[in-house]
């Protein structure tokens, strides 16, 4: 029987490359994307084709407003950072954390699982370009997937085991775009800016555009957005 997993996808390359991760690896995928009061809104889009692409069993988008709680660039009204050299980049939580939001995000998940009967949840967390973000790190990811074992009915009644699969956890950007050639993601398709347009142009100067573009960079591959 195809085991079945819950992917959470926000239309960027690195949640397309998770995808095409756990597709290569024989999954039924199930996509999960978040309508959350972020600027970007229209990533919902991209992540919609990226759905079709891979041709997932079902892809939801659930709906919660973290603008209620703001604190971050994405969801309320800050100005992003643009222009910012890596050592900048490196040095502490920028303004573009949203808070909790991969522990939502992954509380989500974990609730679609249940329901669907899965116990394998997928996100594109990365430890090396993570532009600082606690909830990328592999501490974050191991103590989540503890709680799920603990906090189920699945985990305490069932004795089933939930599994946290983060296939980018310890590659590169460059990696990452090696590994998305070789799967056939649509680098087209995909949005990683954190202030894109509204027609989804990227700004080319925010902390996720200067990553993906050394990414590219460094893969020697061009990127076709």
């Amino acid at each position: 029987m195809t085991r079945k997993a819950v992917i959470l996808l926000s239309g960027g390359l690195d949640s397309a490359t998770v995808l095409a991760s756990m597709k290569r690896d024989g999954f039924a995928c199930y996509a999960l994307s978040f309508r959350y009061g972020q600027r970007h809104q229209i990533e919902l889009e991209r992540a919609n084709e990226i759905a079709k692409h891979f041709e997932v069993v079902e892809h939801r988008t659930a709906e919660i407003d973290l603008r209620a709680f703001g604190g971050s660039a994405l969801t309320a009204d800050f100005p992003v950072p643009k222009d910012r050299d890596e050592q900048a980049m490196g040095a502490g939580v920028p303004i573009t954390y949203v808070p909790a939001r991969n522990t939502i995000f992954l509380a989500f998940a974990l609730a679609y699982a249940e329901t669907i009967g899965a116990t394998d949840l997928a996100i594109g967390v990365n430890a090396i370009d993570y532009s600082g973000y606690p909830d990328c790190r592999p501490e974050f990811i191991s103590a989540f997937e503890t709680l799920a074992n603990l906090a189920t009915r699945s985990g305490a009644e069932e004795h089933s085991k939930f599994t946290i699969h983060t296939p980018l956890q310890a590659l590169s950007k460059a990696g990452i775009v090696k590994l998305a050639v070789e799967l056939g993601v649509p680098f087209a398709r995909t949005l990683s800016c954190y202030d894109p347009s509204n027609l989804g142009a990227p700004c080319g100067h925010c902390d996720a555009c200067i990553l993906r573009a050394k990414g590219f960079a460094q893969a020697g591959v061009l990127d076709a957005h």
